[in-house]
């Protein structure tokens, strides 16, 4: 059954409570076979002295769903664009065009957008295909955004909102840039450095997993609007009771390898003639010199503080970094540990108990027992698997 995916909380049943976050595997470990053929994750060397980094990432979460909406700013038309939670790559090209459908047209006019990650830089790119003559005014460049330390995988409705805020009119835009996206994705695969490809997700229900706790933030779940768009994969039984785990959910997981798509994107952007100026502001007022009389917000959790909106909730999440594995290239869910072994490094991401881990943490320092407990957990599943320690 070979297939791969991203974990949603519905999609694993009682197994995985994600959120943070989104080929064909490549090989696979030695699958212990009862009556029923089993699918096993590749081995991945999990331990601690192949971390290569840890790094922390504010998810800017705003209730009501991303902001894009414009005001006028002395006489510049500011289109505010951010507060995309956990979901600012996969929804960035749907959501640029929804933003630019809120400007006055651009064609031949001079824009500015304000910051440099997945949502400035596709933003950028959109109103470049309008015609528009494009800077980008930020801190850093994408490789020094926040969006730099994503999990990389498609996740859509990923911390995207509330629940009880999420009214008929933003549900159905959210499919729109969800199916936009998508598509821009597919016409990406293949290209070189393989910036964006399809992996193989394993969400695996250990056999002592408590029952799923409940969500006490009320985080929307919008998945079901285009389950007819995504691979739905396979839930089975293993039926091996040697192995730590009891069910599996598999399924195609579409990637973004982070470090080579911005490196494209920011490519793709200046050779079109675009410009990138590193610069920070601390105020709006500090807008008004720019030369662009349109202005894109794109500044993230940034824009808390630029703009004084406290609607913006940080969500912390914390990485381990394993040196990469190009032969073992996945991504899986177990004991509330998320992994995506990219072709840039494999993220380890400990979730926490309930999808409250992270919420309203405005740290960013690393945390090393966080990081090793997270390493350790996927060490311990290949060790149930039968791998010796020296190799998991």
């Amino acid at each position: 059954m070979p297939i791969t995916g991203l974990p949603r909380r519905q999609w694993l049943g009682s197994s995985v409570a994600l959120g943070a976050l989104g080929l064909l595997g490549a090989c696979a470990g030695p699958a212990r076979r009862t009556g029923l053929a089993t699918d096993v994750p590749p081995l991945i060397a999990a331990r601690a002295d192949r971390i290569s980094r840890i790094t922390v990432c504010l998810r800017p979460f705003r209730a009501a769903g991303p902001r894009i909406e414009t005001e006028t700013l002395a006489s510049k038309t500011v289109v505010h664009h951010y507060g995309h939670g956990g979901s600012g790559w996969s929804l960035s090209w749907g959501s640029a065009a929804a933003a630019l459908d809120r400007a006055p047209p651009v064609q031949g006019i001079r824009v500015g957008v304000i910051g440099c990650g997945a949502i400035g830089l596709t933003t950028a790119l959109v109103a470049q295909e309008r015609g528009a003559i494009v800077t980008i005014h930020a801190a850093a460049p994408v490789s020094q955004a926040r969006s730099a330390r994503a999990s990389g995988s498609w996740t859509p409705s990923s911390r995207i909102a509330k629940a009880s805020d999420v009214t008929p009119a933003f549900a159905a835009q959210w499919e729109t840039m969800a199916r936009t996206s998508f598509a821009r994705y597919q016409g990406m695969l293949g290209l070189p450095g393989m910036p964006i490809e399809w992996d193989r997700f394993y969400g695996l229900t250990a056999r002592d997993a408590p029952p799923p706790a409940p969500d006490p933030i009320g985080f929307a779940e919008l998945d079901n609007r285009i389950a007819d768009m995504e691979p739905q994969g396979d839930r089975f039984e293993t039926g091996d009771t040697a192995l730590p785990y009891t069910r599996v959910h598999t399924k195609p997981n579409l990637i973004f390898n982070v470090a080579s798509y911005g490196d494209y994107l920011l490519r793709l952007f200046l050779e079109r003639g675009g410009r990138l100026e590193i610069r920070s502001f601390s105020h709006p007022s500090q807008l008004a010199g720019l030369p662009d009389p349109i202005l894109f917000n794109c500044t993230g959790y940034g824009a808390r503080a630029l703009w004084g909106d406290t609607s913006i909730v940080p969500i912390r999440g914390q990485i381990a970094w394993l040196i990469p594995q190009p032969d073992a290239l996945c991504s899986l869910y177990y004991r509330d540990i998320y992994v995506v072994s990219r072709r840039d490094g494999i993220v380890v991401q400990w979730l926490g108990h309930d999808m409250a881990q992270g919420y309203g943490r405005t740290d960013e320092t690393a945390d090393p027992a966080e990081a090793r407990h997270a390493v350790e957990v996927l060490q311990s599943l290949y060790r149930g698997m039968g791998y010796a320690a020296r190799d998991a």
